[in-house]
């Protein structure tokens, strides 16, 4: 394996040479076997999510969907074997996020370094490529890196290394979306599945990366006026702390980055700045703070070896890129005056650590069950890029809570209670309701009409006889015509009647407090008896 990996560090350097003819920026970062299978899991969630609604798949289908994709990008598949289900898009989902992320695998290395030098010198064949990308690489020499086993201390300490990677990545390739997605909330900083969406919303509108996006919106949020800032009800407002905590340390690292001259010293600066990033509010016996320690050690280590040996290859350095400065019309084009020889330290430390062998235990990569690192959620990639649920209205609610929903506009409204005082009888009554007004009780309470209704026009007696009929009103409440004296007559006989009532009332009322008067209470009489004495 140590064979197959030196042949393609060669490649790689080759291909970093000719860069710029190749890709129009010469930051282009390389994905390992491990980085290529984690884009793909994102490819085939995508594909999902398009077909049937669901961002998810699962890890056979990824891992068959793995073994086509390299055989049919390493042109070893059969002519007539069977195609994956919706293969075509999936690679286009593939080679769709590998272009946005400004980014290339190791068969796109293999393929450009066959174009340059042609088919005469081929350093590693597809067949030994596809064996070293599947794991299955077992011939030569014991290779000098050990391999991943399924412990939870290893697994912390290659999720802690991808993290170091990521965070140095960025510095290289700020397009570079996965490695924005495992560094965003880690350390901790609030920022969840539903601030990544919404940063993935932002940078979906405006066509641009995820971190352009996101350091858009803090640039404007410092540095804007009132015209120029976010709307207030833009969603990343809610995400204000996190994501200026977030941009605050990547300006952090580009300070080191651009006031450090030496390469090895700038190098060892950046690991110590992430590690005291990772290793804050841990203990010091935590498995993830002795991970992160080691990490810092072994990367402080190799970055000084990479720093020796490219001043021992050539004065310019070994990475293929021009030690020359960059001109000032050159500086927009991923170039820039400070840093630029630690830049190209960090490429080479990068593309050696996408020459690393695969993890062996594809389960711990794709699984969602992820270490947890610093108080940080221990989320995959595959549910940080999965938007969170959002509820559209059409999932049925509880029974309780759409039968009471159903049974509150048919309760009566009770009014709000009036407090009185003893002295009650001073206040006026409320009107009341409407049927104690039309309940009449007796045939002398009837009602009078204050606005007599029109009286409707009679039908004329000497109508023409042309076999034309009149029609009469059909309603039976009120007849065709109306006697003024009889309804004035019915009018004064309810007035009698309504005085004779009333008239009647006051003298049972007169004759109930005389008898109420000359009754006696128990024990009255002999008292009276008494004091008469």
């Amino acid at each position: 394996m140590r064979a197959v990996v030196d042949a393609l560090a060669q490649m790689v350097r080759t291909f970093r040479r000719a860069c710029p003819r190749l890709k129009r920026s010469e930051r282009t970062t390389v994905h390992g076997a491990d980085a290529m299978l984690m884009v793909l899991q994102l490819a085939m969630a995508d594909v999902s999510k398009q077909l049937s609604g669901e961002f998810k798949v699962a890890l056979s289908n990824v891992l068959l969907a793995w073994k086509h994709l390299l055989l049919h990008k390493l042109h070893l598949r059969p002519p007539g074997a069977p195609r994956l289900e919706n293969y075509d898009l999936i690679l286009e989902a593939y080679e769709g996020f590998l272009t946005s992320s400004n980014t290339v695998d190791l068969v796109d290395i293999h393929s450009a370094y066959k174009e340059l030098r042609g088919d005469s010198e081929e350093l590693v064949s597809p067949v030994q490529l596809f064996e070293f990308l599947s794991g299955n690489a077992t011939d030569g020499p014991a290779s000098s890196f050990p391999s991943t086993p399924s412990s939870s201390q290893q697994v912390i300490k290659a999720a802690v290394r991808r993290v170091f990677c990521s965070y140095l990545s960025l510095l290289v390739n700020t397009k570079n979306d996965l490695a924005l997605a495992l560094t965003l909330d880690v350390p901790s900083r609030s920022l969840g599945r539903r601030t990544f969406t919404d940063v993935k919303h932002a940078a979906r509108s405006s066509s641009t990366s995820l971190f352009l996006a996101l350091t858009s919106f803090v640039r404007a949020i410092q540095l804007g006026g009132k015209g120029y800032a976010p709307a207030e009800t833009d969603p990343l407002r809610k995400h204000v702390k996190g994501l200026s905590s977030f941009v605050q340390f990547l300006d952090d690292l580009e300070e080191i980055l651009g006031e450090t001259p030496d390469p090895s010293v700038c190098g060892a600066k950046l690991v110590s700045a992430i590690r005291a990033a990772l290793v804050k509010g841990c203990s010091g016996g935590d498995a993830v703070s002795a991970a992160t320690e080691e990490t810092a050690t072994e990367l402080k280590a190799r970055i000084c070896e990479l720093n020796q040996e490219q001043k021992e290859t050539s004065p310019g350095g070994g990475t293929g890129i021009s030690p020359a400065r960059p001109k000032a019309h050159t500086v927009n084009h991923a170039t820039a005056y400070g840093g630029r020889d630690t830049v190209k330290l960090l490429m080479a430390l990068l593309d050696e650590e996408a020459l690393r062998p695969p993890c062996a235990n594809k389960a711990d990569l794709l699984s969602e069950d992820q270490p947890v690192l610093n108080g940080s959620q221990g989320t995959s990639v595959l549910a940080l890029f999965r938007s969170p649920e959002v509820s559209t209205g059409s999932s049925p609610e509880p029974l309780k809570n759409r039968v009471q929903s159903r049974l509150d506009p048919l309760r009566p409204k009770v009014g709000p209670r009036t407090i009185r005082s003893q002295f009650a009888c001073t206040y006026t009554d409320e009107e009341p309701p409407l049927n104690r007004v039309l309940d009449f009780h007796s045939t002398s309470q009837v009602p009078t009409c204050v606005h007599p209704a029109p009286k409707p026009r009679t039908v004329d007696a000497e109508a023409p006889s042309s076999g034309s009929r009149v029609l009469a009103p059909r309603s039976g409440n009120a007849p065709l015509t109306r006697d003024p004296d009889h309804t004035t007559k019915k009018r004064k006989r309810a007035d009698e009647d309504l005085e004779k009532v009333r008239g009647e009332a006051k003298q049972t009322k007169t004759r109930t407090k005389r008898g109420a008067k000359k009754k006696l209470i128990a024990g009255q009489a002999t008292l009276s008896s008494f004091f008469r004495v």
